[in-house]
């Protein structure tokens, strides 16, 4: 997350004040309510309802994608949905209340990761959603271990290198968005891939959310992801795109059930997956760094690093919570900063509302069904744009850095190496089957040549 856009807290601070004081008192003027202000029930609710708008789509469209790629019957699907609400309710109320020193104790929301995307997929088509959770499970451990040695490894990810991999996630997911686009694995197999009714439909869900994300009224900005799919599913359903006899029944509940789907071990799998855990912990802390500052809370100092440590500490551990119930990596989201500085409202009791909306939605199989039948072409107009977004960010992370000769040569390998395994995945075909699984994702290829590269590359100017 970059934080140029947020207003710098070292400009307007008396020199005879403490920092953490200081920073503190002069930001949390700017807030309706702060961190530890408890709004009426009415606002409370409202403000809860704006976040979960914001978030909503973005919890339920990895399951989605990762359903599709794998080819995972409705009821799978749909439970995988649910359980992604209920995962990212349980985790944004730990992050949200901090307990026994795991969270950040601030409005901190999480939910599913787009990151992980690709490195689960190549897992599960290995070896299904055992090894999926397995590997997803045993690799949140890296992201815990770095909690502990955080100021270690900063030194050896650097925003040049947490770019390049965000920028490689953003690029390697683009490739699964317009295959949605086009209609899917179904729609290859049986000869209607790219075909204009498909095509079309996703450009209009694009041209929609585009249209009121463009619009002066920030309810409908905040809601363009919403109103766009509702209006992409509805004109699906009318084109006889949506098949509701399908499903046997909308009612009853969904109990979580840890384990569902058993467990399972994959080394490569493990690595994959270990190194996005490696670069959402970076990415953790520039979203909690945010998050503080907005909150008018310190960002430096014993209460700040304290925060740092317990929210990235957070993100492991709700991800390992998620493969108990069946759900796939969180992660802290970094569009609820800017929805607190929109609202006013940094109080965490609102997050336990969140919390509490997201944990409900998970436990009724209405919720998942739903969305489970929604047409591919309607999800990849939505996430081709997301996707793109995610990619752009990346782009402006590396912005920010001194672009010397040393990081265009880092820039230079890591994209060459990320892209052609993406681009050409043959390029792999004649090495042994645990390296060929490690690095078909350009995501691991290029961010390890990324860490790699900018660690031993040595240039004298």
């Amino acid at each position: 997350m970059k934080l140029g856009c947020f207003p710098t807290y070292k400009s307007n601070i008396h020199k005879k004040k403490p920092m953490e004081e200081s920073n503190k008192s002069e930001l949390k003027t700017e807030l309706i309510y702060g961190l530890n202000d408890r709004p009426p029930l009415r606002e409370t609710l409202f403000a809860a309802l704006q976040h979960l708008l914001a978030i909503f789509v973005a919890i339920i469209t990895p399951p989605l994608i990762i359903a599709g790629a794998l080819k995972l019957d409705i009821e799978t699907t749909s439970f995988l949905v649910s359980m992604a609400l209920f995962a990212s309710g349980v985790s944004t109320f730990i992050q949200c209340k901090r307990i026994g020193g795991i969270g950040t104790g601030l409005l901190c929301i999480q939910g599913t990761s787009f990151s992980f995307i690709g490195p689960i997929i190549s897992a599960g088509l290995t070896g299904g959603l055992p090894v999926i959770f397995g590997a997803c499970m045993a690799a949140s451990t890296v992201e815990m271990l770095i909690s502990r040695l955080l100021k270690y490894t900063r030194k050896i990810i650097t925003p040049l290198v947490s770019g390049i991999v965000v920028t490689l996630i953003g690029m390697s997911l683009i490739k699964v968005g317009i295959t949605a686009c086009g209609g899917g694995a179904v729609a290859k197999s049986n000869g209607t891939f790219g075909s204009f009714e498909h095509v079309g439909l996703a450009a209009l869900v694009l041209l929609l959310i585009i249209f009121f994300n463009r619009s002066s009224n920030r309810y409908l900005r905040m809601s363009s992801i919403v109103i766009g799919l509702v209006i992409g599913y509805a004109v699906a359903w009318c084109m006889g795109l949506v098949d509701f006899s399908s499903v046997q029944s909308y009612g009853g509940f969904n109990i979580p059930v840890p384990f569902k789907y058993g467990l399972s071990f994959d080394w490569s799998a493990f690595i994959a997956l270990g190194l996005v855990y490696l670069i959402t912990a970076i990415e953790a802390y520039g979203d909690i760094t945010a998050n503080s500052l907005i909150s008018g809370e310190p960002v430096e100092g014993k209460t700040f690093v304290k925060r740092a440590s317990g929210g990235i500490l957070a993100d492991g551990f709700n991800s390992m919570l998620a493969g108990v119930f069946n759900s796939f990596p969180n992660s802290v989201f970094a569009q609820n900063n800017g929805m607190i500085q929109l609202t006013g409202v940094a109080s965490r009791y609102v997050g336990y509302y969140i919390a509490g909306f997201l944990v409900l939605l998970g436990l009724f199989p209405a919720v998942g069904l739903v969305f489970s039948l929604m047409p591919e072409p309607v999800l990849g107009g939505a996430t081709l744009l997301m996707f793109g977004t995610v990619a752009s960010a990346g782009i402006r992370i590396i912005a920010a850095q001194t672009i010397d000769r040393k990081a265009t040569l880092v820039m230079a390998l890591s994209f060459s190496l990320g892209l052609s395994v993406e681009l050409v995945p043959e390029i792999l075909s004649q090495l042994p089957e645990t390296v060929r699984n490690i690095f078909s994702s350009g995501i691991t290829t290029g961010g390890v040549t990324a860490i790699l590269a900018n660690a031993l590359i040595r240039i004298k100017e």
